[in-house]
């Protein structure tokens, strides 16, 4: 059956518009009244003008009218499945240029990643500012749209903004006991590789930061470690950008 996500509020019975992305796409697969269809949106405690979003899951829904630009379905049962990773990972990352940032994006999301950060360092390639920034952040968000779509995914993850690292770092909270778990891919000397950390801890939550091809610079690496970051071996092999980010991801949730 076919998913869509629908970031408006969902109750069983509602009729409503399909956002217009979504009603493409039930146009493009030739679909007509009377047939189903999934819907999700960003899960509970998730609201928008005041009013609160369904407690997560999805709900099966009926096409009931079709139009050249708009798509109408009746809202049916609400199915409480969720296939949402155990533990929440926040992946803070130096962007990859060209289109290897839309493929991590793709391929976290279908992982379980919780959000991204984007982010640009002293040894990136992409420089993001201004309007260009946000019409990638809007496009990333996108392709996690999709991306949850097609995986089954019922939480679509938060694309931040694009920041610095240094202005990101600047804006961490104080570390506390029950704060997520800050872990730093870096290839210096002492570095602990990433599995015997979870084979010591519990965590339900981490932040992983990874940086660019070549990494992050000494004093950058330096600035995150004072921040409460721990340094992460993936192993002795030396993964680009993008490879060690996923594999960070699949490890940790």
């Amino acid at each position: 059956m076919p998913r869509f996500f629908c970031p408006a509020p969902l109750h069983t019975g509602d009729l409503l518009e399909l956002p217009a992305g979504a009603a493409r796409h039930v146009q493009v697969l030739r679909l007509q009244p009377g047939d189903t269809l999934t819907l999700f949106n960003h899960g509970p405690g998730w609201t928008t003008g005041g009013s609160t979003h369904s407690a997560g899951g999805e709900f099966e829904a009926i096409v009931t009218q079709m139009g050249r630009s708009h798509v109408q379905v009746q809202v049916g049962a609400h199915l409480a499945v969720e296939r949402e990773a155990a533990r929440s990972v926040h992946i803070a990352i130096a962007m990859p240029a060209n289109d290897r940032m839309d493929w991590l994006v793709e391929k976290a999301t279908e992982l379980g990643v919780a959000s991204i950060q984007p982010l640009m360092s002293e040894r990136s390639v992409l420089r993001l500012a201004g309007e260009r920034a946000d019409k990638k952040t809007a496009h990333w968000q996108s392709v996690a749209v999709a991306a949850c779509e097609q995986c089954g995914g019922n939480r679509v993850p938060l694309l931040h903004p694009v920041s610095t690292l240094a202005h990101w770092l600047r804006g961490l909270p104080a570390t506390e006991p029950v704060a997520p778990a800050r872990l730093l891919l870096s290839l210096r000397d002492g570095s602990r590789p990433l599995r015997d950390r979870l084979a010591t801890s519990a965590t339900p939550a981490a932040i992983f930061l990874s940086g660019p091809e070549g990494g992050l610079s000494p004093s950058e690496e330096d600035a995150a470690l004072a921040c409460g970051f721990a340094p992460m071996s993936l192993g002795a092999r030396v993964l680009r950008a993008e490879t060690a980010a996923l594999t960070a991801l699949a490890i940790l949730v």
